[in-house]
């Protein structure tokens, strides 16, 4: 059977009250992306308390610090190098497999660019370390067949967003995905079908493992509800009520008044609902269909689609 790895970008946010957030979290989840590590480089002896935090077979990833992607954009100089020793401690620490690499948008993939990474990876001391290197550039443009060539020949790992639709390049043993959704950034919540096609999409690679990190900004309940959905076979509720119960519940977390229809759907459609027990819709789909105008409570909306919403 194909090893499932199911976590998030981070445990910061991750609050027990009397537990510390990454035991707790460990407790939840079996795998864990370390986000922070691309804004800060931690001590080591912050890094060996990670460690002993949780549980033996819990599993950790690495993202590369931005000194390496961002500020020297993946140049063989000294600077690099040494950041790579830093991450390669941490990694050994956590016993982690994976440094995720991410490039800015604003990095060319050119020949220049090629030429440097190719240098890079023949000379840098990763010990047992594999890479996963996320390519993001402005257009939909296929990565160069080059890059793909000296990305399979160093055995890194092509890693993509399942849930806009990206698939690897190649096949390998790993599949390593980060999820954002189809929102601004990553600001959405995917419906039940959408979290089981990535699941199908994960279930059906050729990897022997599937690391999936989610990065929504729900991502501590989407990745329980797709962790859930693998162990039961069904998706939970998201709140404790349905029809326009459910929606009322949503919309009074932080929806904000007065306030106009368009408002409304920008900043609170991508949330879902529970229209049924079954049933997961996005609420913009229902806020679409409100009258234009001005809404002054959360009554006024409740009052307007409650005839819609059963």
């Amino acid at each position: 059977m194909k090893e499932f790895l199911i976590g998030t970008g981070g445990w910061a946010y991750f609050q027990v009250p009397g537990i510390t957030p990454l035991t707790a979290y460990s407790k939840v989840f079996n795998f864990v992306e370390a986000n922070s590590t691309f804004y800060q480089m931690p001590t080591l002896r912050e890094v060996e308390k990670w460690r002993r935090l949780v549980q033996p077979d819990f599993q950790f990833s690495v993202r590369a610090h931005k000194s390496i992607t961002h500020t020297h954009r993946l140049r063989p100089v000294p600077e690099v190098y040494e950041a790579f020793d830093r991450i390669r401690q941490i990694c050994k620490l956590l016993n982690a497999q994976i440094i995720h690499l991410q490039t800015p948008p604003t990095l060319d993939v050119d020949g220049k660019m090629i030429s440097d990474f190719r240098e890079l990876l023949s000379t840098v001391n990763l010990s047992k370390v594999r890479l996963a290197l996320e390519v993001r550039t402005t257009g939909s443009e296929k990565l160069p067949v080059e890059l793909l060539k000296i990305m399979q020949e160093n055995n890194v790992i092509h890693c993509v967003d399942l849930s806009k639709g990206e698939i690897p390049a190649y096949d390998s043993d790993i599949l390593y995905t980060r999820l954002f959704g189809k929102g601004r950034h990553n600001i959405y919540q995917p419906t039940d079908e959408e979290l089981e096609e990535i699941d199908r999409k994960a279930s059906s690679s050729n990897a022997e493992k599937a690391v999936m990190s989610f990065h929504f900004v729900r991502m501590y309940k989407d990745a329980a509800r797709l962790k859930t959905y693998r162990q039961t076979g069904k998706f939970p509720m998201v709140t404790k009520s349905t029809g326009i119960t459910s929606l009322e519940q949503v919309l009074s977390d932080d929806a904000a008044f007065p306030t106009t229809k368009r408002n409304l759907v920008s900043r609170q459609g991508w949330k879902l609902f529970d229209l049924t027990e079954t049933e997961r819709p996005h609420v913009g789909e229902y806020l679409e269909r409100l009258p234009d105008g001005v809404y002054n409570c959360l009554a006024d909306v409740t009052n307007k689609l409650e005839s819609i919403v059963r």
